[in-house]
Parts: C-alpha cells; sequence; structure tokens
C-alpha cells in the first residue's frame, strides 16, 4: 500500500514503460472469478488502452496518475482494481468505508454509481452515491448501514463529515476523479480538506481529461511515486468526428440553431451553452419551434436533471442543452451531433465537449457557431487540436466579419471567474435547500447583513 503524505513529491514523471499494453484481456489480469463474470455480463471483451495500462499497476498497489478522457473506459479502469481488492478481503460485520471516489458533479457520481452495481451484481459489496441538492436522510441511513464504497461530490461529502455520519478513518482506496474539472469548478480547498482527514496509509487514483500544470502540482502534494498513464496525445480530437464552425452573428444564433434542427437526420443532439441561463434560452427557443428539448444544468433540480437524462438516454427527448460542468457524467452512446452553441472560453473544454458524439465505433458531427466576440476561442481551439475546422458558409445567416484574418492574433475577453464549490457545510443543505451550486447542489444561500444605525448623539 502506498504511502501518501505532504512529505513525498511526484518527481519527474514519464508514461509507464512496464509493458502492459499487450495484456488486452480482463481474464489476463486475474480479477476475481464473480468480478469476470460481471464484465462479461457488460459485454466487455478486450481492455481499452486505459484500463490496459492503468489497472496492472494498480493490481500491484502502486498509486496512478492518469490523463484520459471521459468515454475511454476510465471508470472501470480504477473500480476493477478497487472492486477485486475488496472482494478478496471482505468485512467482517458492518463494513467501513474502504474506498473513497471523490467526483465533481451529481450527474458523474451517478453513473460511478451505476457502473459500481453493474461490476458487483455476482458480489456481496455495498455502495453509497452522495450529493447535494436532495434530502440528505436516505444517504445518512445507509451510512449508518455501513457501506464499502463511498462516492460523493466535495460539498455534501464535508457536509456529512461535519455532522459525524462518516468516518475516514479506514479508507484503503482514494480516488480524484475528472480533477481537472474539480479544479475549474473551484473545488481545491475541499479536495485539500479531504486529503487531511484521510489515513496517510493508502492507494491514490488521480484521473484527469487534461494535465495542466496544476494538476501535476495537485497530484504531487498526494500521489507517492506514481505510474504516469496517458493513453492519448494530451488533449487529442476524435478521429472519427467531422468538424465544422458556421460564423454567424450573435442574435442570429437561435435562427440557425432551429434551422439545422429542423432536419432530421440529427436523431440526437447535445446543445452546449456557456451559461446556465443560456441553456434554458435554447430551450425555450426550440420548445417555441417544436422541437422537444431538456435543459441540464446546476439550478436544475436534481430531479429535473435525472428525468431529463434519462428522456435524453430513452429517445423521448432529442435534443439536451447542457452547460459544460453539468455536462460531466453524460455517458450516451448514439449521440449523432454536438452544436456549440457558444464556444468556451477555455480550449480544453471543446475537447471534451465534442467527444459526447462519435462513440462506440460511430461517426458524430460537431458543429461550432462562432461570432464576432468568440473569434479569438476559435483561434485557440484550432492551436489546441492542431487543426482547423471546416468552415461552412451554405447558410442564410453567414457573417464573415466573425472570421478570423490571415496573420491576425485575436485577444480573447476577460474571462469570468469559476462557479465556486460550496465553502463552508451548511445545514440548509439536508433537505436540498440552499441555493443549488453547479456542481452538487450544496452552496447555500447568504443573507445580507443590515447595519444597524447608531442613535444620533444627545444634545
Amino acid at each position: 500500500m502506498a504511502l501518501a503524505g505532504a512529505g513525498h513529491r511526484l518527481g519527474p514523471v514519464t508514461p509507464t514503460t512496464l509493458g502492459l499494453t499487450t495484456l488486452d484481456s480482463f481474464e489476463s489480469l486475474g480479477l476475481v472469478e464473480p468480478l469476470l463474470r460481471a464484465v462479461a455480463a457488460e459485454k466487455y471483451e478486450t481492455m481499452t488502452p486505459i484500463q490496459a495500462r492503468a489497472i496492472p499497476p494498480l493490481l500491484e498497489k502502486r498509486d496512478v496518475l492518469a490523463c484520459a478522457q471521459t468515454g475511454t473506459g476510465k471508470t472501470a479502469a480504477f473500480l476493477l482494481p478497487i472492486i477485486d481488492h475488496l472482494a478478496r478481503n471482505p468485512a467482517r460485520g458492518k463494513p467501513p468505508i474502504r474506498a473513497l471516489v471523490l467526483t465533481p458533479t451529481r450527474e458523474l457520481a451517478a453513473q460511478i454509481g451505476d457502473n459500481f452495481e453493474a461490476y458487483t451484481r455476482f458480489l456481496d459489496l455495498r455502495h453509497r452515491v452522495i450529493y447535494g441538492g436532495v434530502n440528505q436522510k436516505p444517504q445518512v441511513a445507509a451510512l449508518r448501514r455501513g457501506i464499502d464504497v463511498l462516492i460523493a461530490t466535495p460539498g455534501r461529502l464535508l457536509d456529512l463529515h461535519g455532522q459525524g455520519h462518516i468516518d475516514f478513518g479506514h479508507v484503503n482506496f482514494f480516488v480524484l476523479d475528472e480533477a481537472d474539472r474539480m479544479l475549474d469548478m473551484g473545488f481545491i480547498r475541499d479536495i485539500r480538506k479531504v486529503l487531511a482527514l484521510l489515513p496517510k496509509r493508502r492507494q491514490n487514483l488521480l484521473f484527469s481529461a487534461t494535465m495542466p500544470n496544476s494538476i501535476v502540482k495537485l497530484a504531487s502534494s498526494f500521489l507517492y511515486k506514481p505510474v504516469r498513464v496517458e493513453v492519448d496525445p494530451q488533449s487529442s480530437t476524435v478521429e472519427r468526428i467531422t468538424q465544422q464552425v458556421m460564423f454567424v452573428e450573435k442574435p442570429n444564433k437561435k435562427r440557425l440553431l432551429v434551422h439545422l434542427l429542423e432536419d432530421p437526420t440529427i436523431e440526437s443532439a447535445i446543445v452546449f451553452t456557456r451559461t446556465k441561463h443560456g441553456a434554458n434560452r435554447v430551450v425555450k427557443q426550440l420548445t417555441k419551434a417544436g422541437i422537444e428539448a431538456a435543459a441540464i444544468h446546476g439550478n436544475k433540480s436534481q430531479s429535473a436533471r435525472t428525468k431529463a437524462l434519462a428522456g435524453f438516454k430513452n429517445g423521448s427527448i432529442r435534443i439536451l442543452a447542457a452547460t459544460d460542468i453539468a455536462s460531466r457524467g453524460i455517458d450516451v452512446d448514439g449521440i449523432s451531433h454536438v452544436i456549440n452553441y457558444d464556444l468556451p472560453n477555455i480550449s480544453e473544454s471543446y475537447v471534451h465537449r465534442i467527444g459526447r458524439t462519435g462513440r462506440a465505433g460511430r461517426d458524430g458531427v460537431a458543429i461550432a457557431f462562432c461570432d464576432e466576440g468568440e473569434t479569438a476561442y476559435l483561434q485557440d481551439i484550432e492551436k489546441l487540436t492542431d487543426a482547423p475546422l471546416t468552415v461552412v458558409i451554405d447558410h442564410e445567416w453567414h457573417y464573415p466579419e466573425a472570421m478570423p484574418k490571415p496573420g491576425v492574433s485575436y485577444k480573447a475577453p476577460k474571462q469570468q471567474q469559476p462557479n465556486r464549490g460550496p465553502r463552508k457545510p451548511s445545514s440548509q443543505s439536508k433537505s436540498g435547500g440552499g441555493k443549488q451550486g453547479e456542481g452538487d447542489g450544496s452552496t447555500p444561500r447568504r443573507k445580507k447583513r443590515r447595519r444597524r444605525r447608531r442613535p444620533a448623539p444627545k444634545s
């Protein structure tokens, strides 16, 4: 078991040279039989690159630092070794929390919980998913009964720990998933608080879609001599996706969107907006045009988000309008198109967005709308992906003034501060009250203090 502590440093990190890529079957890993049976029931035939490179060192009790996009099989990469260990070392009596998976959003936490349930169908292991924005009583009841694995968002996790419902004393595995998004959402303080509460001796796993310096710095604070796994070139785009850009004036984006979605060949699509209000406006515009759509973002209740995602998965809802943060955890095969209604001000987010399509061996189309204020964002995206997007001009609202001029480097507008995660636990989160944050919905609404006026001095 790796010894984690602030005194250990990551040091020079290079891709592993253990020759693990030759392993392509789950049987070759030597996993327990009930786990292999569950994997077969999920129709997993061969391991994905991230699984082939990450699982063996994890089984050897090594810390792992992995760069992998959503949709590459990374959830199985960190869950299977944990489940194998727990199955080989069953708890006696009431199970304590032996593995903690920390995720940025409710949707991603729920998805990981679904995967854990599928992988442990033939094993007697308990888990619980906890997040804010919902009543905490069922979560507390499950914690009292005992669980082996806890999957949580930061706000509700620290809230319930502060109330005395969570004991971290037996945690052997700590997984930090979607670490880059965690930092984007301002959860760094909460991550550090959680790390300070965990036992020093544990195995650590950090997964991130991108690997900027901030992630490497965070990893160096708690990973011990990790094996670094990077399955694809950093921020690489999917080859099966056709990437297009349409230049349009901002007021005409809604007209262009409705025009595109009137095409029946667009079977299902995610429309990405930069803000929650933007997602709501898109749904309102599409509904008015007779196009079935739903929004998913942090201001929506958990039941509304779950209903929208379920409708999108079963096909009753054709279009899903989403923000970047809420989209984490949307793992749906068969999405034919991704439409960037607003270009992201963080270029790496573009790669994550378009990765929602072109999955499971299918082709996909990613269309970007670019207005006159987003030219710099487009330049950043093309610089990151090292490939220009195909320009489409045969539409009624083509706007040449938004096109970048050759040889001109455009400066991006000042970026807004990312939505911060919860700072302090709040009793309001017990019943899902308070203002819901983009991540787990446990950010309390702060009340303004009224200043008392001093009485005028007596003459």
